[in-house]
C-alpha cells in the first residue's frame, strides 16, 4: 500500500531537518519499519505493508511538528519505539531533578512505573534489556536526594558473571567489583555529572555495593536499588528486602530471561513476583518490548527470542 502526504505550511529548513543530513532520519525510519520513503519537495510517499505505512507516515508528522531545529538519531528512534503515544502516558508529567531536562516517561508502562516508584515504598521492575527500567529508578533516587527526600542513595547488584569466566580480578576490592557495577555509574555520571557524582561520595551520599555487602545492614532515610535482581537466590532476595528501614524507599529491577545463575537454581526475583504479588505497599511494573526505547532492533531481537522460548518450552512440555 502507498500513503501519500503533503506537508503543510511548505518550509524547506523544517523539511531538512525532517529527513536529516542525506536523508539519515528518512532510512532510519525505513529500516525500522521495513517500508520504502520516497519524497520531491514537501510530497511523501511512503510504501508498504498498510499498518507500517500509516505508521511510518504519522511518525513522519510528529517529527515534522518538532523540526524547528536538527533532529537527534536518537528521537527518531524513540518515535519508532512508540513515543508518540507519550502524552496521554501515565506519569508522563512527572518531572525528576535530574541533569537531563528532557528526561520523562517514553512510554505508557514507564509512565505508570515512575508513578508506582512514587507512591509506594518497594517497586519492581521486571522486563528486558533497554526499557529504561535501571536508568529511571537511578533517576528517581537522584531526584530524592536532590531534593532532600532521602540522605542517601545506595546501588547494589549481585556480582554474577553473566556467562564468562572472568577470572583472577587484580587490585583492591573496590577495582575488583567495579566491572559489576559499571553501568550503575555511567547512568550516575549522566543524570548528576562526574564532580557531583564524587563529591556524593566523599559525604557518603553515595554508595554502590555488591549485594553480600548488603547482609546485616538496616538502611533509613535511604533510596535503595537492586539492579539485575534476576541474578540473586531467593535467600539474597529476602535478605536485601528486609535490609529497608524507616523513610527508605526500594527498587528492584531485573530480566527474567537473561537469568546467570547455575543451572537448576531458583531465580530470587522470580521467586518474589510470585511470593509478593499480593502484599500491599508493594508494585509490580512488567515491561515488555514495546517499552524498549533503545534501536528499533532491540525490540525485534526480544521478541524473536520471546517467540523462540516459548516454542521451546511448548516442545519441552510435549515431549513429557
Amino acid at each position: 500500500m502507498i500513503v501519500r502526504h503533503t506537508f503543510t505550511p511548505h518550509n524547506n529548513l523544517r523539511l531538512g531537518h525532517l529527513c536529516g543530513a542525506m536523508d539519515e532520519h528518512l532510512r532510519t525510519i525505513e529500516a525500522g519499519l521495513q517500508v520504502s520513503i520516497a519524497h520531491r519537495h514537501e510530497q511523501f510517499k511512503v510504501d508498504g505493508p498498510k499498518a507500517r505505512a500509516t505508521q511510518a507516515m504519522e511518525v513522519l508528522q510528529a517529527l515534522y511538528e518538532i523540526a524547528e531545529r536538527p533532529i537527534p538519531a536518537e528521537t527518531v528512534q524513540l518515535m519508532l519505539a512508540g513515543d508518540t503515544a507519550l502524552p496521554e502516558a501515565p506519569g508522563a508529567c512527572v518531572v525528576l531533578s535530574t541533569r537531563r531536562a528532557d528526561l520523562r516517561a517514553r512510554t505508557p508502562t514507564q509512565g505508570a512505573y515512575l508513578d508506582n516508584i512514587a507512591t509506594h515504598d518497594i517497586t519492581f521492575g521486571i522486563g528486558p534489556a533497554g526499557t529504561g527500567k535501571t536508568y529511571l529508578a537511578v533517576a528517581c533516587a537522584v531526584d530524592a536526594l536532590e531534593r532532600s527526600a532521602v540522605q542517601r542513595i545506595v546501588l547494589t547488584r549481585p556480582a554474577v558473571e553473566a556467562g564468562e569466566r572472568l577470572g583472577f580480578l587484580p587490585g583492591d576490592l573496590t577495582q575488583k567489583v567495579d566491572p559489576y557495577l559499571r553501568p550503575l555509574y555511567d547512568a550516575l555520571y549522566e543524570l548528576m555529572g562526574y564532580d557531583k557524582v564524587q563529591k556524593a561520595f566523599e559525604r557518603n551520599a553515595l554508595e554502590i555495593a555488591p549485594l553480600a555487602f548488603m547482609r546485616g545492614r538496616t538502611l533509613n532515610n535511604a533510596f535503595v536499588i537492586l539492579d539485575e535482581a534476576q541474578n540473586t537466590t531467593p535467600e539474597q532476595m529476602k535478605m536485601f528486602l528486609t535490609r529497608i528501614g524507616f523513610g527508605a524507599k526500594a527498587v528492584v529491577t531485573g530480566d527474567v530471561s537473561q537469568i546467570d545463575l547455575p543451572k537448576g537454581a531458583p531465580s530470587g526475583l522470580i521467586d518474589a513476583e510470585r511470593v509478593l504479588k499480593r502484599v500491599k505497599g508493594i508494585a509490580i511494573s512488567r515491561f515488555t518490548s514495546a517499552d524498549v526505547v533503545r534501536h528499533p532492533l532491540v525490540a525485534r531481537i526480544v521478541d524473536a527470542y520471546d517467540a523462540v522460548g516459548r516454542t521451546g518450552t511448548a516442545a519441552r512440555r510435549n515431549a513429557e
